[in-house]
């Protein structure tokens, strides 16, 4: 709809629907569905000029998102950004078919608004590790993401309590990692056809029986900091799988607490951090040292 002349928002919606109400009108106005020139209006008294174009648009109003063991930090069209849970799957594998996972659960999420939506795996993390994941929403975002990931992922931060006291403050691991029959990994000082893995460390915290560090990932490779502790000798807490002997708190010592890249779409830096779990610092509190 052109307008012809300076009129008020409000007089001009009424001149062109006079079967709605001045209440009707003001609803619309409240629930963004009123735009001027492609942006959204909100106020009953703007002023508008002559050669504008006013629409109408009807607002979708997402279904409510719940979920004990996931939370949604961001989402936009391009890209869905959660906090999942330890003890949440990512995405299915062979043999966990029909155990819920943060892919199919979000699935649905978003299909209750359009049938037709999807979306796309970018990256996972273990099931006993919590922490932030991104989806893309877009089959092309997908390919543009995973194609690009090395140069738009700009910082990946984990942080764990591993046994024993770290002989020293920080550091870099850097080795070869295979993975064998038993879906277990190792690792190799030499290249021997495995992939490079580099993790960065440094110490947080510490006491006589732990240490809290945080880790920057330089790639990201399956299971790649559960490997490398255990390489230094101290197992992430709870990672029997990997060589750990106490799980005072019941749960794989490990999160995904920063996740930072460049927009698929804008090339905006989007940053994401997380608190560190609560349980990982009841261990190093006055009680616990």
């Amino acid at each position: 709809m052109k307008v012809k002349s300076p009129i008020q928002l409000m007089s001009f919606l009424h001149q062109t629907f006079p079967e709605k109400s001045r209440t009707n009108i003001k609803s619309l106005l409240a629930n963004k569905s009123v735009y001027v020139d492609g942006k959204i209006i909100t106020k009953f008294d703007h002023q508008l000029i002559e050669n504008q174009t006013v629409e109408l648009k009807k607002t979708i109003i997402k279904a409510p998102f719940n979920h004990t063991k996931l939370k949604i930090v961001f989402e936009d069209d391009f890209i869905l950004v959660v906090e999942k849970r330890e003890g949440l799957l990512s995405v299915s594998t062979d043999t966990s078919t029909t155990i819920p996972t943060a892919y199919n659960i979000l699935s649905n999420y978003i299909k209750t608004n359009d049938p037709k939506a999807k979306i796309f795996i970018l990256h996972r993390l273990d099931r006993d590790t919590s922490g932030l994941l991104v989806f893309a929403k877009r089959r092309d975002v997908q390919e543009y993401m995973q194609i690009n990931w090395q140069t738009i992922v700009l910082e990946r931060k984990y942080v764990l309590v591993v046994e024993g006291i770290m002989e020293q403050n920080e550091g870099t691991i850097k080795n070869w990692l295979t993975e064998n029959k038993a879906l277990v990994i190792f690792s190799s000082p030499k290249d021997n056809g495995g992939q490079l893995a580099i993790t960065h460390y440094k110490v947080l915290k510490t006491n006589e029986k732990y240490s809290l560090l945080e880790v920057e990932l330089e790639t990201g490779r399956k299971n790649q900091i559960r490997v490398h502790m255990q390489d230094l000798g101290h197992s992430v807490l709870g990672d029997k799988k990997y060589g750990a002997t106490q799980d005072p708190i019941e749960r794989l010592a490990l999160h995904a607490k920063v996740l930072s890249f460049l927009h698929p779409d804008t090339d905006e830096v989007m940053r994401f951090e997380t608190q560190v779990p609560i349980k990982f610092l009841s261990l190093f509190s006055k009680i616990n040292e």
